[in-house]
């Protein structure tokens, strides 16, 4: 059997949007698991939109998210010369002319024809001049089939059956003898031996005007198969006033990688009713039977959800590697040089069950850096007061009476400080919580002290203490 070849192919006019991103990860899915290749080519020859750091942008955000490609990254400007001769030769054969009909001659003839209710394709009447010698401002356009079908027989959609009288006679070269999109697209996943084009279906349209110019080159088609769109909450296409669609967005508000594959790939394609996946699952399981036909809605809410269970049950290096940077930006790059791996694993641990992205994480854990706490001053008006000082000072002796931290031992001290001074939980806990954290809300008091030890709780215990007697 032929090797299965596919390939993502986006335009660097702007960020890597999370559409396409579900698009190579599916493209990418089925190559790995067909044992294929997974080809990245950057279609660029749109000059006047395309940047280089739109390119950076796309290589950046297939790293972040784990899909690997097997050759390129291609650049379509570096193949121009390919296409041109790809184009010349279908000249050649007859099966290309040659049209000098003026720019705004096609506008006027398009609008024309739109206000007599008629297709505003063009009309062909250069179609049998027999341009040779074209002046400068002629373009190449292909004879297009104006009788018959065109069938795709489509992986997801099924059959697609397309008039072939709707269509009409592509520009393949521009009067600049640049190549325009629907030409180079086929002359690139010919040349590249691509078998399989999956891709969204806002390019179903463009299927029946490619696979003529397949047939007319002399090469084999591949199968397509076309992804429905990716829609907001509206029902109207995904767009920014949906909130971010850049992949990096995402990133850079604390999502995780394996959360936002999990969330896209879930987001038209499933596989019974489970949710998590780990990767070499979705490559095992991976299929287009199981993708609806449907548009799916993204759901920013159901993506925050999925995030929190990969922060919940990822391993805690797995957390630490990807929180790192957001506590350098955070400030903290200086305490990540002093503490260690398994004390920042054991903090991550501690509070990701209140996080749902890794910002809110370095939020939870800033307490717990340095010997200080940073007090919120309405937390210590109310709970750091005069009346709790001289139990606070008590619960402290009695901690520094037992010589080494013991989780089991400091709560069993912890309470029997209240029960003998015969108050309730919460009026020791809140203002120990206070002294330790600066807040109000934390994690279980004695795993907090668990990840501050000994010598820092009875510091900032102490602190709390002289905080009260002097409010």
């Amino acid at each position: 059997m032929t090797q299965v070849r596919v390939r993502f192919a986006p335009s660097p006019t702007g960020f890597l949007h999370i559409g396409g991103v579900r698009t190579a990860l599916f493209n990418w899915l089925f190559a790995r698991q067909q044992q294929g290749r997974f080809v990245l080519r950057i279609e660029d020859t749109d000059q006047s939109r395309s940047t280089d750091a739109s390119i950076t942008a796309i290589l950046d955000g297939m790293r972040w998210v784990g899909l690997d490609w097997d050759e390129g990254p291609f650049r379509q400007t570096e193949r121009v010369t390919l296409y041109r001769q790809h184009a010349i030769g279908l000249f050649e054969q007859g099966k290309a002319y040659w049209c000098v009909c003026k720019p705004e001659d096609l506008e006027a003839r398009r609008k024309e024809a739109e206000a007599k209710g008629l297709s505003p394709q063009y009309d062909g009447r250069c179609r049998s001049l027999g341009i040779g010698d074209p002046p400068d401002e002629a373009a190449l356009r292909f004879k297009a089939p104006q009788e018959g079908q065109t069938v795709i027989d489509d992986l997801i959609k099924g059959r697609v059956v397309f008039d072939n009288n709707v269509l009409d006679d592509l520009i393949i070269l521009r009067s600049n003898a640049y190549p325009t999109y629907n030409f180079s697209v086929v002359v690139d996943d010919a040349l590249m031996a691509i078998t399989h084009v999956i891709r969204g279906d806002d390019h179903l349209t463009n299927t029946p005007r490619q696979i003529p110019i397949f047939q007319a080159l002399g090469y084999p088609l591949p199968r397509f198969g076309h992804l429905p769109m990716i829609l907001g909450s509206d029902k109207a296409r995904l767009s920014k006033r949906h909130g971010a669609t850049s992949v990096i967005a995402y990133k850079e508000m604390g999502y995780l990688p394996e959360a936002m594959v999990n969330y896209l790939v879930r987001l038209g394609w499933s596989h019974g009713d489970q949710e998590i996946f780990e990767r070499p699952e979705l490559i095992d399981k991976f299929s287009f039977d199981h993708v609806q036909k449907s548009s799916a809605v993204f759901n920013p809410d159901k993506l925050l959800w999925m995030n929190a269970q990969y922060l919940q049950h990822s391993p805690p290096a797995r957390v630490v590697e990807q929180l790192r940077p957001f506590l350098e930006q955070a400030g903290f790059g200086e305490a990540l040089r002093v503490v260690t791996q398994e004390w920042l694993e054991q903090v991550v641990v501690l509070v990701r069950e209140r996080t749902k992205t890794l910002l809110e994480m370095v939020n939870w854990i800033t307490p717990y850096f340095g010997d200080e706490a940073v007090m919120d001053e309405d937390a210590v008006k109310k709970f750091l007061t005069p009346s709790n000082a001289p139990v606070l000072d008590r619960l402290i002796h009695r901690f520094e009476s037992l010589p080494v931290f013991s989780k089991a031992a400091w709560e069993e001290a912890f309470k029997s400080v209240i029960e003998e001074e015969g108050i309730k939980m919460g009026q020791l806990a809140q203002p120990v919580r206070v002294a330790l954290t600066g807040r109000t809300a934390s994690p279980g008091l004695f795993e907090v002290m668990e990840v501050l030890g000994r010598e820092r709780t009875l510091h900032r215990l102490q602190r709390g203490l002289e905080r009260a007697k002097s409010s």
